[in-house]
C-alpha cells in the first residue's frame, strides 16, 4: 500500500468491534457508478483518517475484499465480495421475503396482491394473496403473460434497458412503438402503472416495480380488482401503499437508499 507512515496508538478493548464497523463502511462507500476509488475519496465518503483507512485496506486486501491497481492507486470491491454476493442471491427466495409486504398490502386494500418476476419476455407470478370479496379478479401462482402487456408487465419493461427490443414489431407499426416507449417514459416518471380492462374484462390492476441490488429491476408487485370498486381515487391510494411495500421489498433483496446527503457529498 502507498502513502504515508504514522505512528498510530495501541488498539484499545473494544477496538476490534470497531474495526470491523469500520472495515463494512469502507466497503459500503462502493457503488455501482463509483466502483474504484481513490483513497483520498474513500477518506472522505467514511471519514478515516488516511493511516487507519490504509491499515483496513491492507486487511481487506489480504482477504480479497479489495483489491487495488494504478497509478494513481485505486480500490475496488474484490473477488471475495462476489462470492458472498453469488452465496446470497443463490440462497434468495423472493416469494418469501415479499410475503410480510404482500400481507400489509392484502389487508389494507382487501383486493388480490401478486408478486411477479420478470423472465425473459415473461413476468411470471410467483406469489398471490387472492381477495376475500366475492367479486375478485386473481392470476394464480404461475401465471405467465408477455412482459409488454398489463400494468405489472409494463412497469417491469419501463426500467429495463433498450424496451424496444420487446416489441414486436409484426404487430406493431412505428408510430405504435414511439407512442409505446413514450407510455413507459411516463411510467417511470411516476413510479407505477394502471390497467382497466385490458386484459380481463371489468378488472383494474396497479403495479410498481421492485429492484435487487445494484438497481435492476426484478419484477412487480400488484393489486388487482374490479372497477365497480377501484375508483380513480382508489387507484391513487393503492399506487401510494404499493410504492411504500415495493421500496421495502428492494431494501430486502439489496437495494441501497441514497440519502439526501449522501447525495450531495
Amino acid at each position: 500500500m502507498n502513502g504515508r507512515t504514522e505512528v498510530e496508538p495501541p488498539e484499545k478493548p473494544g477496538e476490534g468491534v470497531r474495526a470491523v464497523d469500520r472495515a463494512l463502511q469502507i466497503l459500503m462507500a462502493f457503488t455501482a457508478d463509483d466502483h474504484r476509488l481513490t483513497a483520498g475519496e474513500l477518506t472522505k465518503r467514511v471519514g478515516l483518517s488516511r493511516p487507519t483507512l490504509y491499515r483496513l485496506l491492507h486487511t481487506l486486501e489480504n482477504s480479497g475484499f479489495i483489491v487495488s491497481s494504478g497509478d494513481p492507486q485505486r480500490f475496488e470491491l474484490g473477488p471475495s465480495v462476489a462470492h458472498l454476493a453469488h452465496v446470497w442471491s443463490a440462497s434468495l427466495d423472493i416469494a418469501t421475503i415479499a410475503q410480510p409486504m404482500m400481507r400489509r398490502l392484502w389487508d389494507q386494500t382487501g383486493e388480490t396482491v401478486s408478486l411477479l418476476v420478470h423472465q425473459g419476455n415473461s413476468r411470471i407470478c410467483v406469489a398471490e394473496l387472492a381477495s376475500g370479496q366475492p367479486l375478485s379478479f386473481k392470476r394464480g401462482v404461475g401465471y405467465r403473460e408477455d412482459v409488454t402487456l398489463g400494468a405489472s408487465g409494463r412497469v417491469i419493461l419501463a426500467h429495463i434497458p433498450s424496451p424496444e427490443t420487446y416489441i414486436n414489431r409484426d404487430k406493431a407499426t412505428p408510430t405504435d412503438v414511439v407512442e409505446y416507449l413514450d407510455r413507459l417514459k411516463r411510467i417511470r416518471e411516476q413510479g407505477y402503472e394502471v390497467s382497466r380492462d385490458e386484459l380481463i374484462k371489468g378488472a383494474v390492476a396497479v403495479a410498481v416495480p421492485f429492484f435487487m441490488g445494484g438497481g435492476k429491476v426484478a419484477g412487480s408487485l400488484a393489486v388487482f380488482g374490479p372497477g365497480v370498486r377501484v375508483d380513480g381515487q382508489r387507484v391513487q391510494t393503492f399506487a401510494a401503499m404499493l410504492m411504500v411495500e415495493a421500496t421495502a421489498l428492494s431494501q430486502a433483496l439489496g437495494q441501497r437508499l441514497v440519502s439526501t446527503n449522501a447525495a450531495k457529498a
